[in-house]
């Protein structure tokens, strides 16, 4: 989950700071709009690090509660996982977000499953 102690968060936000610094004194006549545009730009990627950060975690969570085996959503049967594969979305601002989960399969129909997040 989120730990605003965690060296990489606090790298991530003094680079959007600074960027978002650097960006200001190079565009000194820019307009209230301009402004707004630069700044969603940037925060986009905090956004996306923070719902990979949340989605990862509670995977986390939801894989160390799972008791029974995971059951093929189309005929039944229990799963088999393949390892860890990744999943990659588009948050909003157009930043990716990467997930990582466990990829099974279903040994008797062969339907591959990614869980959801």
């Amino acid at each position: 989950m989120i730990d605003p102690d965690d060296p990489q968060w606090q790298k991530l936000s003094a680079e959007i700071l600074s960027g978002m610094k650097e960006w200001a004194t190079q565009h000194s006549k820019a307009t209230f709009a301009e402004i707004e545009r630069e700044t969603m730009k940037r925060m986009a990627q905090l956004q996306a690090r923070i719902m990979e950060d949340i989605a990862q975690g509670m995977e986390a969570e939801q894989q160390r509660g799972q008791q029974e085996a995971l059951r093929c959503p189309e005929c039944g049967a229990e799963m088999q996982y393949r390892g860890e594969q990744k999943r990659r979305l588009q948050a909003p601002g157009g930043q990716e977000v990467v997930l990582k989960r466990e990829y099974a399969v279903c040994p008797k129909c062969g339907t591959g499953f990614f869980p959801p997040g």
